[in-house]
């Protein structure tokens, strides 16, 4: 679905997630920032963008690993005994949605305020569409993604666009 104030495309989503153990957060940091080449978000909410990859601090161990279309997936080699890596791609979409009517769309279904820190370009927060876990990245001034379960992709995708 696409106009001038807004658009909304549905595409796979190659995400991993990686976690560390409790008590092991210095050493898996230390571990992950090397097999991929750059440091990590600091804090819950951060993003780094790096070589196709985007990468999310969903918590304070755990970090989603985003690709770009068409990025090749970074060799992680997680030490058991520091945490686990384990593919979500398979169960996930990407929502891409931009205009500027995103925001005012979005009022209407997601608890994140477009205008807060906290939901600034660059910046991740986890919350809920329509009782749908899902995670919201600001990209810009007037455009952010969903990542979305894909077992309720074509609902929500319908339902957003419904509200345009």
């Amino acid at each position: 679905m696409a106009s001038p104030d807004f658009s909304l495309s549905v595409a796979d989503c190659p995400l991993i997630e990686i976690e560390g153990w409790d008590g092991t957060l210095g050493q898996f940091e230390k571990s992950v920032t090397a097999s991929l080449g750059t440091k990590l978000p600091a804090s819950v909410g951060e993003t780094v963008r790096h070589n196709g990859l985007l990468v999310i601090r969903v918590a304070p161990r755990r970090l989603w690993l985003a690709l770009d279309d068409g990025a090749q997936a970074p060799s992680l080699g997680v030490d058991p005994d520091l945490g686990c890596s384990v593919s979500l791609g398979e169960g996930r979409v990407r929502f891409s949605m931009a205009g500027t009517d995103v925001a005012r769309v979005l009022s209407k279904c997601i608890a994140v305020d477009w205008c807060a820190p906290a939901a600034a370009p660059g910046r991740a927060v986890l919350t809920s569409l329509h009782h749908v876990p899902v995670l919201f990245l600001r990209t810009g001034d007037t455009a952010c993604e969903l990542i979305v379960p894909r077992s309720f992709s074509r609902s929500l995708s319908d339902w957003i666009a419904g509200l345009n």
